[in-house]
C-alpha cells in the first residue's frame, strides 16, 4: 500500500476491512475481564495504526492521480455528509477533537498513570506472593504464576503507556493528510486536468472529506477501546455486565431520574410526546428492578457472615481452631522492617535459601515457615516455634552490629554485652562507627539479619527430626520410587512400614546424619529388614553403610580425625547394663556408674573445647547406641561414632581417653 497503487475497488475492500477490524478490536476490550486477557492489544495497536495510515497513503495517491478513491470513499462523501464540503468537513474536524482531545489525550494520561503505579506497586506484590508461599497458602507454582502475572502487568502497562502515542500520531497525521489532499488536489484538478476551480474543489473536496472520515471511524473505535483497556478496572465480569450491574443498582434512583425527565418536558417548551414516553420507560424499568431478588454486595456480604456465624456455632469450627503449623516465626513490631521488603528487608528470601540448604545438607524438605508479627513480644524480640512448641528465643538491634569477642581483648570496644543466639558465646552489640575498629581487633561482626537467619538455620537444623513424620516420610519413599521401583518394594510395606522407615530417618537426622543418600538408606534397608525390626539395630546398620559420609562430615586435616576414645572397663560396664526385652533393648546401669562415666566425658569435653577442637567420642560398635542413649541428654551436640563407621583409610588420632 505504500508502494504500489491500488485499484479503487481494493482500496474500498481493504476500507471495510479496515472498519471491521477497529470493530472488533472494540468489542473484544468491551467483553474482557482484565487488561491481561488482551494482552496483545499493544502490538496489534501498531499494526493497525500502520495499515490504517498505508491505506491513506493509498487512496491519498488514487485521489490525486486518478481524481477517485473507490466507492466506499465516494460514499462517504456524498451519502453520509450529504455532498456538502462545509457538513464533511465540521463533521471530520468534529472527529478530530472527540479523537484528539477528549479519547486519545485522556488515555494517554491514564496510561502513563497505570504504567508509574504499576511498577511502583511491583514489590508490595512480590512481597505478598513470597509472605503467602512461605505461610503455605499457595504452592510454588502457584507462586511462580502470579510472579508471572505482576511481571506482564507491568510490561503490559509500560507498553500501553507507549503505545498510546501511536493513537495521537495518528490523529496528527489525518489531519495532515486532508489539508495536502484537498490542497493539492485544487491544484492538480486546475493544472493538469484543466477543470474550473469550483469544479476541482467541489470534486477534490468531497472525496478529502470522506477519506478522511471514512479513516477517522476506526481511528475513533480504536481509540475508544485504547481508552476501555486502560481504564479496565479487575472485575469477575466484562464491561457490559459491569454497567448493568452497578449502574442500576440502586432501582430508587431511576424514580428521581424519570421524575426530572417528566417536569422537564412540563416546565419547559420541550415536546411532553418526547420526554413522557422516555420517564415512562425508565420508572417502568425501575419498578422492574425493584421487584428482581436483592443480590447486591451488601446482601452477600450479610450471607457470608451469617454463614461465618453458623459455622462458628456449628461443632467443626473448632477443630479447625487444634490445626498447629509446624513452624513458626514470630517477632515483635520493632522487627517489621527484617520482613518488609520495601524497608530492606530480606527475611523472605533468607528462609528460601535456608529451606534449600537444609534440603541440601539433610536431605530433607523443611515446611514452609509461617512469619508473623507478634505484639506480646518484646519491640526487638523473636521466637521460632516448631509445631507449637517455643525452640529458640533471641534480640536483634537493628541499627546495631553483633561483634563475637576473638576472646582476647573483649572489652577493648564499646557495647552492649549479649549472647549470641546460635551457639552461645559471647558478643557485643556495637554501632556502625565501631564496626571497622572491632573488625581490626578481630572480633567477628555480623549484621541482624545474618543473626537472625543463622539462628533459625540452627534451630531448624538440630529439630529436623521433629519435622520427619509419616507423611513426610511416605512423600520421601515415593520420591525414590520413582527411580528404584524395585528398591522400595523390597523395603515397604514388608518388611518395613512406613512408620518403622520413619523411626530410622529420624534418628539419623537426630544424630546429624543426612539423609540425602536415600538409596544407599534403602538398600541397607532392604538387606537387614528381613532379619529385624528393631530400629535402633537398623539405625546401626544403616550408620555403617553411610560410613564414607560420616567420614568425610566430620574429617578435618588430611585423613586425620582427632577423638576421644572410650575405656574397655566403660564399654564391659555398659555392655553388661544392657537389657533384652520384647519390645527392644535398653541401658540399666548403676547411677553412681553412670554418674562417674558422665563426669569423665564432661571432663575430657572441656579439655578439648579449651584449645578449640571440637568433641568426638569414639567407641566400639555393640555399645555406640548405647553410649548415645547415656550422654544425648547431657552432650547434644557431641558427636557418638564407631569404628565400622570410619573409612579403612582414616588415621584416628587418640587426645584423650574416658576412664574411671
Amino acid at each position: 500500500m505504500l508502494i504500489i497503487p491500488f485499484p479503487p475497488g481494493l482500496l474500498s475492500f481493504l476500507i471495510i476491512i479496515n472498519i471491521s477490524l477497529a470493530l472488533l478490536v472494540l468489542l473484544t476490550s468491551m467483553n474482557m475481564t482484565e487488561p491481561l486477557q488482551f494482552s496483545i492489544f499493544p502490538s496489534l495497536l501498531l499494526l493497525l495504526t500502520l495499515f490504517r495510515l498505508g491505506l491513506n497513503v493509498s487512496t491519498t495517491r488514487s485521489i490525486l492521480s486518478k481524481g477517485e478513491a473507490g466507492g466506499v470513499v465516494e460514499t462517504f462523501g456524498t451519502f453520509v455528509v450529504g455532498g456538502n464540503v462545509v457538513v464533511g468537513l465540521v463533521v471530520f474536524l468534529i472527529l478530530i477533537i472527540i479523537q484528539f482531545v477528549v479519547i486519545t489525550k485522556g488515555s494517554e494520561r491514564v496510561s502513563e498513570v497505570a504504567a508509574r503505579f504499576t511498577l511502583d506497586a511491583m514489590p508490595g506484590k512480590q512481597m505478598s506472593i513470597d509472605a503467602d508461599l512461605n505461610a503455605g497458602m499457595i504452592s510454588e507454582q502457584e507462586a511462580r504464576e502470579r510472579r508471572e502475572k505482576v511481571s506482564r502487568e507491568s510490561d503490559f502497562y509500560g507498553a500501553m503507556d507507549g503505545a498510546s502515542k501511536f493513537v495521537k500520531g495518528d490523529a496528527i497525521a489525518g489531519i495532515i493528510i486532508v489539508l495536502i489532499n484537498l490542497i493539492f488536489g485544487i491544484i492538480i484538478g486546475m493544472t493538469q486536468q484543466g477543470l474550473p476551480i469550483v469544479e476541482a474543489a467541489t470534486r477534490y473536496s468531497l472525496l478529502t472529506v470522506g477519506d478522511g472520515i471514512v479513516s477517522q471511524i476506526p481511528a475513533l473505535l480504536i481509540s475508544t477501546a485504547t481508552g476501555i483497556v486502560v481504564t479496565r478496572a479487575a472485575s469477575d465480569g466484562n464491561l457490559g455486565q459491569d454497567i448493568i450491574s452497578q449502574l442500576l443498582a440502586f432501582p430508587k434512583m431511576l424514580y428521581v431520574a424519570a421524575g426530572t425527565i417528566f417536569l422537564l418536558g412540563i416546565a419547559t417548551p420541550i415536546n411532553d410526546l418526547v420526554t413522557i414516553p422516555i420517564s415512562a420507560a425508565i420508572a417502568l424499568g425501575g419498578y422492574r428492578l425493584s421487584k428482581v431478588p436483592k443480590t447486591t454486595d451488601n446482601n452477600i456480604q450479610d450471607m457470608e457472615e451469617e454463614i461465618q456465624s453458623e459455622e462458628l456455632k456449628s461443632p467443626e469450627s473448632v477443630i479447625n481452631l487444634l490445626n498447629i503449623d509446624p513452624i513458626e516465626f514470630e517477632f515483635g513490631y520493632g522487627l517489621i522492617p527484617l520482613a518488609d521488603a520495601n524497608q530492606g528487608g530480606d527475611l523472605l528470601d533468607r528462609v528460601v535459601m535456608i529451606r534449600r540448604q537444609l534440603a541440601l545438607e539433610l536431605g530433607i524438605v523443611i515446611p514452609v515457615v509461617r512469619i508473623r508479627d507478634n505484639i506480646q513480644l518484646q519491640p526487638n524480640e523473636y521466637v521460632l516455634k516448631i509445631k507449637g512448641s517455643e525452640m529458640g528465643r533471641g534480640e536483634l538491634l537493628l541499627d546495631h552490629y553483633l561483634a563475637m569477642s576473638p576472646g582476647i581483648g573483649e572489652d577493648s570496644i564499646e557495647g552492649i554485652d549479649t549472647i549470641e543466639p546460635s551457639f552461645g558465646l559471647p558478643a557485643k552489640w556495637i554501632t556502625e562507627d565501631a564496626k571497622e575498629q572491632a573488625e581490626i581487633l578481630g572480633f567477628t561482626v555480623v549484621d541482624p539479619p545474618s543473626v537472625v537467619s543463622t539462628h533459625i538455620t540452627e534451630l531448624l537444623r538440630a529439630n529436623a527430626y521433629e519435622l520427619l513424620g509419616r507423611q513426610e516420610t511416605k512423600q520421601l519413599i515415593d520420591h525414590v520410587k520413582e527411580t528404584y521401583p524395585i528398591l522400595v518394594e523390597e523395603v515397604t510395606p514388608n518388611p518395613l512400614s512406613v512408620g518403622d522407615i520413619q523411626k530410622v530417618l529420624a534418628k539419623l537426622l537426630k544424630e546429624n546424619v543426612s539423609i540425602r543418600n536415600l538409596t544407599v538408606i534403602f538398600e541397607t534397608l532392604a538387606d537387614f529388614g528381613k532379619m529385624t525390626s528393631d530400629t535402633d539395630l537398623l539405625t546401626e546398620y544403616v550408620r555403617q553403610s553411610l560410613a564414607r559420609q560420616i567420614t568425610n562430615q566430620y574429617i578435618e586435616d588430611g585423613n586425620n580425625l582427632k577423638v576421644i576414645t572410650v575405656s574397655g572397663k566403660i564399654e564391659k560396664i555398659i555392655a553388661d547394663g544392657v537389657q533384652q526385652t520384647e519390645h527392644g533393648n535398653y541401658l540399666s546401669i548403676d547411677p553412681n556408674d553412670s554418674q562417674s562415666i558422665l563426669e569423665a566425658i564432661a571432663e575430657q569435653v572441656e579439655q578439648l573445647s579449651v584449645i578449640g577442637q571440637s568433641p568426638i567420642i569414639l567407641c566400639s560398635p555393640a555399645v555406640r547406641m548405647y553410649v548415645r542413649q547415656l550422654t544425648e541428654r547431657y552432650f547434644p551436640r557431641v558427636p557418638i561414632l564407631s569404628y565400622n563407621e570410619l573409612e579403612a583409610n582414616v588415621e584416628v588420632q587418640s587426645v584423650g581417653v574416658v576412664n574411671l
